[in-house]
């Protein structure tokens, strides 16, 4: 089956691949919103707070697609894919749907989400980047390539556990259970329902994320341009809409803090189960390129920065000069990988 799509991928035209992705990021956009609804009626029929449907359980479906894409690219032997669309996604969740999102409005601050997992959200930015260097050429870190192991990734898939862990007893201390007796009496049939709905989405997004993966990789090929680039924007971008649709949503609702919080959650998700995953399905590791080291880090790691100190510098709300300079950063970042 994979080789015939391989086939079918290669004998197409350059135009009627991207017409491809963007149906396929569509489907993957969608499947994921559908399974986090889903998740969120499950959640409150279950009685979960509503603190750690937002922290946890949100941000864990927007990043589904990010997921399925780097461990399926991960598990074909394509470690630039795999762990260019980990980082792209934090790039493309912090520079342009944060920046866009404080740049139209400026979001409300929840002090609590921000200084508890804000601070989080940074430091494993900073781990995956430790993890990532080549210890042994130091001094030629811009000439060499990196490695994250395999161990990195059952460390962090471990994190990933305690980080939840951590998210429910918080969640718990902070609100009541939400579950009544009158919920109770339809709980069970809407739950079987609801479950065989998020399998048809999560079906979606794997089958959607596989040929995506393909299509990627013919590109690639074909336009000369490293697979890492392609995955750090235009996959790392369409893995990124479910993020962007909940932040724009939030936003013209008035739920700012919603859309922070989403973002927040995503990009620790994106190092602990995106990067995670990947590595931990790779017996050698992922290969991280140069161009990782030379673009994607530091990009990332100043965009987080930029974040944290502008809720350090804020107070209340993210304002919008703090949105204008994550999202220049963002268009930095592109120009630099397809123009520079």
């Amino acid at each position: 089956m994979e080789s015939l799509l391989h086939e079918f991928v290669s004998g197409r035209s350059t135009l009627v691949l991207f017409v491809f992705m963007a149906v396929l990021l569509v489907f993957l956009a969608n499947g994921a919103d559908l399974l986090v609804d889903k998740a969120v009626d499950l959640s409150q029929l279950a009685g979960v707070p509503k603190a750690l449907v937002g922290a946890t359980v949100v941000s864990l479906g927007t990043t589904l697609p990010e997921a399925s894409v780097s461990v399926l690219a991960a598990v074909e032997g394509n470690p630039g894919l795999a762990l260019g669309n980990a980082v792209g996604s934090i790039i493309c969740d912090t520079g342009l749907i944060l920046g866009l999102g404080a740049t139209l409005k400026p979001l409300p601050l929840d002090r609590c989400i921000v200084n508890r997992q804000g601070w989080i959200q940074l430091g494993a930015g900073l781990l995956l980047v430790f993890l990532c260097l080549p210890y042994s050429n130091l001094n030629r870190i811009f000439d060499v390539e990196g490695n994250l192991p395999q161990i990195a990734g059952f460390l962090f898939l471990a994190l990933l556990a305690i980080y939840f862990y951590w998210s429910y007893r918080t969640a718990m201390q902070e609100e009541n259970r939400l579950a009544s007796e009158a919920d109770e009496k339809l709980s069970w049939q809407r739950i079987t329902k609801d479950l065989l709905i998020m399998a048809v989405a999560v079906a979606v997004v794997i089958v959607s994320s596989k040929v995506l993966i393909i299509c990627a990789e013919e590109l690639a090929y074909r336009l000369k341009v490293p697979e890492s680039v392609i995955a750090a924007s235009l996959v790392a971008f369409g893995t990124s809409l479910p993020e962007l649709v909940t932040v724009l949503s939030s936003i013209r609702k008035g739920q700012g803090e919603l859309a922070i919080g989403n973002v927040i959650g995503a990009d620790i998700l994106n190092v602990l189960f995106v990067a995670g995953a990947a590595a931990a399905v790779t017996p050698g590791g992922l290969t991280v390129q140069r161009d990782f080291f030379t673009t994607h880090l530091p990009i990332m790691v100043a965009l987080l920065v930029i974040f944290r100190i502008g809720i350090l510098v804020c107070k209340t709300h993210l304002s919008r000069w703090v949105g204008s300079i994550l999202l220049l950063t963002y268009l930095g970042f592109l120009f630099t990988n397809y123009l520079g």
